[in-house]
């Protein structure tokens, strides 16, 4: 009865009911903005990373990371709330709770006088940003399905992509006329200006008859299902492998181009770049994996990405010196492409065998993998030693692990094939 009432929840109606105040245009950014509100919180804040750390103490500078750990932290936490909360209040209720927490935790940052204290702003900033990150793709799976749904979800990724393209460049132009405080003032206002937006023009889109009550039982029950099915853990943990060594490099991109290359305020315009092969390689997937499938289109993106970083890994030693910044930005560039196409699509392979509790099963998919890519992440980033070698080893060994889980997942799909045949 459940598996029925959620399937329910999931594919709604053939006609997309989008309120009636609001455009199409004025809902795909709406919802563009509410995903993006994440990335904002985390590049933003990249340029001032240093002087945030000076401001407040911090003796070894790669304890700076723990800022951005600590808000993946909360966002992994969060995930595991806010789907199910939304499934049974609707989804306006869960979304005005989940920003006024992140407007809390804001002010405990910019109030902050202590890395700890900052942590703890950071992660409660994280658990409220899994309130706008999971409800913006709930409305939208509420309301289309199919092709639809991938239409919008495209229009909203073009204009999600640009926000880590720009948002050092916002964060690095408030530093120039005040301190880092207004950075995390900025993006709370960002955050009230989408609250003050959803509440005045956005529709429910839950309707009472497709909610269901909320239990602790029901959130046991969707983990013990993903724990249980082979497909599903492994992919869940493949992504969060793929994820820890972004995690790691986004946590020391600060370090590596302010610090190592001595780019100062041109750091953002180095990092739009990287970002950008992000967004170049969400497109060309796009394309792509219509043709070739998901799963020729993962193997491929793993294989080239542990490739290149074998070969980075004995490259960089045997140069006696730092690795010239074309020939990094080179290595980051490949390797964020290919973290560009497995993003996506490692996701998607994962809720594959969970269709029945497609709400729940991707919040708990979410939560999983963030865990898994926040606990290997932090290591690899606080492992910077002044050389990008920690980082090429990270993609290295993630990636290594990553492709070993996909093959046995698919040599586990031949033989239950087999069996079923």
């Amino acid at each position: 009865m459940e598996s029925r009432r959620t399937t329910e929840n999931t594919i709604n109606t053939e006609t997309p009911k989008i309120a009636k105040i609001m455009s199409f245009a004025e809902f795909i950014v709406l919802m563009a903005m509410m995903m993006s509100l994440t990335a904002l919180s985390i590049d933003a804040m990249l340029p001032a990373l240093s002087t945030i750390g000076k401001d407040l103490g911090v003796q070894n500078p790669n304890d700076n990371q723990l800022m951005i750990s600590a808000l993946f932290l909360g966002l992994a936490f969060g995930q595991l709330i806010y789907g199910p909360i939304s499934d049974s209040t609707g989804r306006k209720l869960p979304l005005y709770g989940g920003l006024t927490v992140f407007v809390v935790g804001s002010l405990i940052s910019v109030l902050a006088t202590s890395l700890t204290v900052m942590i703890i702003g950071r992660a409660i900033q994280g658990f409220g940003l899994a309130s706008p990150r999971t409800i913006s793709l709930a409305m939208i799976r509420d309301q289309f399905k199919g092709r639809e749904m991938a239409k919008v979800m495209s229009f909203v990724m073009m204009i999600f992509i640009l926000v880590p393209t720009i948002a050092p460049v916002v964060g690095q132009l408030i530093l120039l006329v005040a301190n880092w405080k207004a950075i995390f003032i900025f993006i709370l206002i960002m955050a009230l200006l989408i609250l003050v937006w959803f509440s005045t023009r956005m529709h429910e889109t839950l309707e009472e008859k497709n909610r269901i009550p909320f239990s602790f039982q029901r959130i046991r029950k969707s983990l013990v299902e993903i724990f249980s099915s082979k497909v599903a853990l492994g992919y869940t943990i493949t992504a969060g492998l793929v994820s820890s060594a972004f995690i790691g490099f986004l946590n020391s991109a600060q370090q590596i181009f302010q610090d190592q290359y001595n780019l100062g305020d041109k750091f953002p315009i180095y990092f739009g770049v990287l970002a950008m092969s992000i967004g170049l390689a969400s497109f060309f997937n796009s394309k792509m994996v219509m043709r070739y499938g998901s799963q020729t289109m993962v193997k491929t993106a793993i294989s080239v990405l542990v490739i290149i970083a074998i070969l980075f890994a004995v490259l960089v030693p045997s140069l006696g010196t730092i690795m010239p910044l074309w020939l990094t930005m080179l290595y980051l560039i490949t390797t964020l492409f290919c973290i560009g196409i497995l993003f996506g699509n490692l996701n998607s392979m994962a809720m594959e065998p969970l269709g029945h509790i497609a709400g729940i099963g991707s919040a708990m998919v979410g939560s999983i993998s963030t865990f898994v890519a926040v606990a290997i992440g932090t290591v690899i980033g606080l492992r910077y030693d002044g050389t990008i070698l920690p980082i090429i080893y990270g993609f290295a060994i993630s990636g290594g692990l990553s492709l070993i889980l996909i093959f046995s997942i698919d040599a586990f799909q031949k033989k239950d094939a087999e069996r079923a045949a």
